[in-house]
């Protein structure tokens, strides 16, 4: 394979960091929480689409939108159930103990509802390979589809947060949620429509991570779900172009790192970046320095 072949499919496996990450991103830019199950809803997408496919034989798109709609009910319950009673604890042990447990929680359900056994997931994705530099060049259409859904979720999101009026909401909220109550803007609604907004693009991120990887099993979004949170804190916790852009990175120094340094490593190498960055700019490439009022 060729230097351009690894770049191509770094950015392929960085746009489903990118798009994971911005579910990071955007809960704890607006309710300054982390939700580490958040890699679970990634699996749990992919099980809907696997079973509505191969099961029932329901057509791809619809297969997916029915994914979009399971995850992002699923994430609404998730916020209702475990993380709102803690939104204003003060300890963030709570919090992180409680994530711990909802994940465990959708593993070990899924371990019961569709066994241990790892299953073979079909490509939802119809669009031919690109053939180029007389077949030196291959593009798979999973890989041309990835690339390209990540550029129009974050393109339409950023629209999103600043052309309508609950992406406004959302914005004051991140800002100061005390200050967005007094002026009428539901902070709990906001807060569930970043949740659910976040779970929908998790069932993307699952049918095209499995799409490009075909397995799937219980434990299936543990590992992507920890490096797209990486991805997010290295471009920035908090920015939509942080995530992406971190995301992207990631995605291209782990398969570069598979190629020419050693694929055991890979991973250890992801994570050694993230801290020489976090300790040259503790922010993230496009996080910026809050300064708290006493």
């Amino acid at each position: 394979m060729s230097f351009l072949n690894y770049l191509i499919s770094g950015v392929s496996l960085g746009s489903v960091y990118a798009i994971i990450a911005l579910g990071y991103t955007m809960v704890y830019g607006i309710a300054k929480m982390l939700n580490f199950a958040h890699g679970d809803v990634i699996m749990v997408g992919a099980y809907v689409v696997f079973f509505a496919t191969s099961g029932a034989g329901v057509p791809a798109i619809p297969a997916v939108l029915l994914s979009m709609v399971v995850c992002t009910v699923l994430g609404v319950v998730i916020e209702k159930v475990a993380y709102k009673p803690l939104r204003n604890a003060s300890s963030s042990l709570a919090v992180l103990i409680t994530a711990i447990g909802v994940s465990y929680l959708l593993q070990n359900l899924a371990l019961l509802i569709c066994g241990s056994n790892t299953k073979s997931f079909t490509s939802v994705v119809g669009i031919p390979a690109l053939h180029l530099a007389g077949g030196q060049l291959v593009i798979t259409g999973e890989t041309l589809t990835t690339i390209v859904a990540c550029f129009v979720i974050v393109g339409c999101l950023s629209l999103f947060i600043s052309k309508t009026k609950p992406g406004q909401a959302m914005l004051a909220v991140s800002e100061d949620k005390g200050a967005a109550q007094l002026m009428g803007i539901n902070v709990n609604g906001t807060i569930a429509l970043t949740f659910a907004i976040g779970s929908g693009l998790a069932a993307i991120a699952g049918v095209l991570l499995c799409s490009a990887y075909p397995s799937l099993m219980p434990t299936t979004g543990s590992m992507p779900g920890i490096k797209a949170f990486v991805a997010a804190v290295f471009g920035g916790i908090g920015s939509i172009p942080g995530a992406m852009i971190g995301g992207i990175l990631l995605g291209v120094i782990e398969i570069f790192g598979r190629a020419y340094i050693s694929s055991q490593m890979a991973d250890a190498i992801v994570f050694a970046v993230l801290i020489v960055v976090l300790l040259v700019k503790p922010t993230g490439l496009f996080g910026k320095v809050v300064q708290e009022k006493v």
